[in-house]
C-alpha cells in the first residue's frame, strides 16, 4: 500500500528544524586487518600494500528535501560509505572529509541531530510496538508525558503500525509482527525525536515489493513535508521505488561512477559500450553492468563522473549555516533511571523462562548439594559459588541497543547502570535465598538465625559480583562464545587461589597477586569465620583423639591464617568488585568513543615506527664510535639490534685486520 504523497504547498507545515547538507570530499576509507595491525606495530611494516582501500575519492552530497541512494554491486562499499557518513565509523583510517553544511563534521555533535537506521534490527523483543516507540520518546524528548503519548500515537499512524500497537516484537516461529512492521519500527524508533538527517542501511532488505515502496513511500513524504535530508543504501530498488529517489550514488570498486539523477547514467555507460535497452530497470541494468567492468574502467569512469558532476552540486552560498548549540540530554539523571529501570522491569518480568529457569535453578542447586552434605557440618568447603553465565547473552543482546541509545545522545551510560543494578538486585536476592536456604539448613551448619542471615547475606554479594562481572565482560567480548571462554577461564582461575585447592601459605610468591585478586578468597572465608568463629564456633571440636578435642573451631581458622575481626572486613571488601566492575562496565562505554577519538588524532603507529627508527640511528653511531664499549651493556636491546650491533661490530674488526 502505497502511502499519499502531500505537495510542498500543502496546508502541513514543514518542520522548523534546520536543513541540513552532508557532503563528502576526496573521502578513502582504508582497512586494516588484525593481523596487519599487529604486523605494524611488532615489525613496523608501513608498507601500504597490506592495507586494502574500500573507498577511493568519493566525492558526493545529500541535500535537503532529498532522498539519496547509494546504490552498487555487493561489496562496492555502500554500508562503508554510509557508516561513514553517519560517523558510525572511527576516522583512523580515514583520508579526506565529510562536511556539514560546509563545516567539518563533528561525530558527536552530528550524532544527536540524526537519525541512523542499521541493517539489522535493534529492539527489545518482548516490548510491544507501542512500548518500543514509547520509551525512546520518554528518552530522547523532554515534555509531559500526554505530548509524549500523542508523538507516538500520531507517527504509529503515519508508519501504519497503529493495528498492531500492542503486538509484541518477537522473531522466531511464533513472531507478533511481520518484517516490514518490524523495520518500520525500526525506522520510528530513529524518528521519534524528529531529526533533521535520516541515515537507512538496506531499509527494504527482506520485504516484499509492496512493503519495500511502503517504506521508501513514506520516507518520501517525510522528505517533502518535513525538508529532511535522507540517505539509504539500495540493492535492487523496483521501478516505482525509483521514481522516488531523487539522485543516485553509484559505487564500482569503491569509486563513484556516478553521481546525480537517473537520467545521465545512460550517457555513462553509452560511454563504456553498454546501450539500456527499453523497459529495462535503469539502475538495476547499471549495477549488472558496472559489476563486469575491470577496475580501470571503474576509475576511468569515476574521473568522467567527477568532471560532469561539478556543475550539479549545490554552491556554498545557497546553504543556510546552523551554528552549532551545547548539547543537553532531554531527561535528568533521576528520569533517566526511572524510565530505564520501568524498560528492565517489562524484559524481565516477561522473561517467564529465564526468570523460571533461574529460580529453579537456584532451588534445585541448594536442595541437591544439601541433601549430598546433609548433617556434614565439620566439612570446612563443601560450598558451590556459581557465576551468572547465562545472562551474558541477554548483556550481549542489550550490548547493541545501548551503544545505539546512547551514542545518539538518549541518555547517560550511568543511568543505565544504575537501572539495571537496582531492578536486579531484588531478584538476584531471592535467587540467593532459595539457594542458601537448603543448603544451610540440611548441610548442618551452626544453629542460629544469625549464622544463617550472615551466609545469606555472603551468597547474595557472592551473585551480585558473579553478574557485575558478567555485564562488565560484556562490553569487553565481541561475541557470546568468547565472552564464555574469558569468564569461565577468569572464575576457574579464582577459585583455584581463593584458598580452598591449595592454603595462602602454599602459594607461591609470584602468585600471591591472584590470591587477593580472587572473587571467590573473600566470600570464602567469610564463610570459614561464620562457622568457626563466635563464642559456639571457637569451642566446637573438629578432630578428636580419643576422648581429646585436638583441633576446635579456633584452631582450625588459626591453621588458616584467618581472623575473627576479618569477617566484616571481608564483606565490606567484596562490595569492591561488585560495585567496580559495574563502574568499569560504565567507564567502558563512556571512554570507547573519546579514545578512538584520541587514536584517530594520530598515527599512533607512525610514532612508534619513528621512535625505533631513531633509537636504531643512535645505537648504529654508539657502535661505529666505540663497539666495544656499546656492546657491553646491550642486554635489554631488541634482537634486531643487538644483531645490527654484531654485525657492525665484526665489520669493524674485519676493518681494522686489513
Amino acid at each position: 500500500m502505497e502511502l499519499p504523497l502531500r505537495a510542498p504547498n500543502s496546508h502541513n507545515k514543514k518542520s522548523q528544524k534546520s536543513p541540513y547538507r552532508i557532503e563528502a570530499k576526496n573521502l578513502c576509507y582504508k582497512l586494516v586487518s588484525k593481523v596487519e595491525e599487529f604486523r605494524r606495530v611488532c615489525c613496523c611494516d608501513t608498507n601500504k600494500e597490506n592495507s586494502r582501500y574500500i573507498l577511493k575519492d568519493v566525492n558526493c552530497e545529500a541535500r535537503p528535501s532529498q532522498i539519496t541512494a547509494i546504490a552498487g554491486p555487493s561489496g562496492a562499499g555502500k554500508t562503508t560509505l554510509l557508516e561513514v557518513l553517519a560517523g558510525a565509523t572511527p576516522t583512523s583510517e580515514i583520508l579526506g572529509e565529510v562536511l556539514v553544511n560546509d563545516k567539518p563534521m563533528d561525530t558527536r555533535s552530528f550524532r544527536r541531530i540524526s537519525g541512523y537506521v542499521t541493517q539489522d534490527d535493534a529492539l527489545f523483543p518482548l516490548l510491544t510496538v507501542e512500548e518500543t516507540l514509547l520509551y525512546s520518546a520518554q528518552l530522547r524528548l523532554a515534555g509531559g508525558t500526554m505530548e509524549v503519548v500523542c508523538r507516538v500515537r500520531r507517527l504509529m499512524k503515519e508508519l501504519g503500525l497503529d493495528h498492531v500497537a500492542c503486538s509484541r516484537i518477537r522473531e522466531g516461529p511464533n513472531q507478533g509482527i511481520s518484517g516490514g512492521e518490524r523495520r518500520r519500527v525500526s525506522i520510528g524508533v530513529e524518528l521519534v525525536h524528529d531529526p533533521a538527517v535520516v541515515l537507512l542501511d538496506e531499509p527494504t532488505s527482506g520485504l516484499d515489493s509492496a512493503s519495500a515502496l511502503h517504506v521508501v513511500s513514506l520516507l518520501k513524504s517525510m522528505v517533502i513535508n518535513q525538508g529532511k535530508t535522507i540517505i539509504l543504501t539500495i540493492h535492487q530498488p523496483g521501478f516505482r521505488i525509483l521514481e522516488l529517489i531523487d539522485q543516485v550514488v553509484l559505487l564500482s570498486n569503491g569509486y563513484v561512477v556516478h553521481y546525480g539523477p537517473l537520467e545521465h547514467l545512460e550517457e555513462r555507460l553509452r560511454f563504456v559500450g553498454h546501450c539500456i535497452p527499453r523497459c529495462v530497470n535503469v539502475l538495476e541494468y547499471g549495477i549488472d553492468v558496472i559489476e563486469t567492468l575491470p577496475v580501470h574502467t571503474s576509475e576511468t569512469l569515476a574521473v568522467l563522473n567527477k568532471n560532469g558532476s561539478e556543475g550539479y552540486k549545490v554552491k556554498s552560498s545557497n546553504v543556510v549555516i546552523v551554528e552549532e548549540k551545547p548539547f543537553f540530554y532531554p531527561n535528568t539523571s533521576i528520569e533517566e533511571v526511572c524510565i530505564l529501570g520501568q524498560r528492565f522491569c517489562s524484559n524481565i518480568f516477561r522473561t517467564k523462562q529465564l526468570f523460571a529457569a533461574r529460580i529453579i535453578q537456584a532451588t534445585v542447586a541448594g536442595l541437591v548439594l544439601g541433601t549430598i552434605f546433609m548433617n556434614v557440618g565439620t566439612d570446612d568447603g563443601k560450598i558451590a559459588l556459581q557465576t551468572r553465565l547465562e545472562g551474558l547473552p541477554i548483556f550481549l543482546q542489550e550490548r547493541r541497543i545501548l551503544m545505539k541509545e546512547s551514542s545518539r545522545g538518549a541518555y547517560r551510560v550511568s543511568s543505565y547502570v544504575i537501572a539495571n543494578t537496582l531492578v536486579f538486585v531484588p531478584f538476584l536476592l531471592l535467587v540467593a535465598l532459595l539457594y542458601a536456604i537448603p543448603v544451610y539448613w540440611l548441610v548442618g551448619l551452626r544453629k542460629d538465625i544469625d549464622g544463617f542471615l550472615y551466609f545469606s547475606l555472603v551468597v547474595w554479594m557472592v551473585v551480585l559480583m558473579s553478574n557485575s562481572f558478567v555485564a562488565c565482560f560484556s562490553a569487553l567480548v565481541p561475541n557470546f562464545i568468547m565472552g564464555t571462554s574469558v569468564i569461565a577461564g577468569l572464575m576457574g582461575s579464582f577459585f583455584l587461589f581463593s584458598g580452598y585447592f591449595i592454603t595462602k601459605k602454599n602459594i607461591p610468591s609470584y602468585w600471591i597477586f591472584m590470591h587477593y585478586l580472587s572473587l571467590f578468597k573473600y566470600p570464602f572465608e567469610c564463610f570459614m569465620i561464620n562457622e568457626y568463629g563466635g563464642q559456639k564456633g571457637r569451642k566446637r571440636c573438629l578432630e578428636r583423639d580419643g576422648k581429646q578435642c585436638i583441633l576446635d573451631g579456633a584452631g582450625f581458622l588459626k591453621q588458616q591464617g584467618l581472623k575473627e575481626s576479618e569477617k566484616w572486613i571481608n564483606l565490606v571488601v567484596m562490595l569492591g568488585p561488585a560495585n567496580s566492575t559495574t563502574l568499569l562496565f560504565s567507564i567502558a562505554y563512556e571512554l570507547l568513543e573519546k579514545i578512538q577519538l584520541f587514536i584517530s588524532g594520530f598515527d599512533v603507529v607512525r610514532v612508534l615506527c619513528k621512535v625505533q627508527s631513531i633509537t636504531k640511528r643512535f645505537v648504529k653511531l654508539t657502535v661505529d664510535s666505540n663497539p666495544d664499549h656499546a656492546f657491553q651493556n646491550v642486554a635489554c636491546f631488541p634482537h634486531e639490534i643487538k644483531t645490527t650491533m654484531r654485525r657492525n661490530r665484526d665489520n669493524g674488526e674485519n676493518e681494522k685486520q686489513l
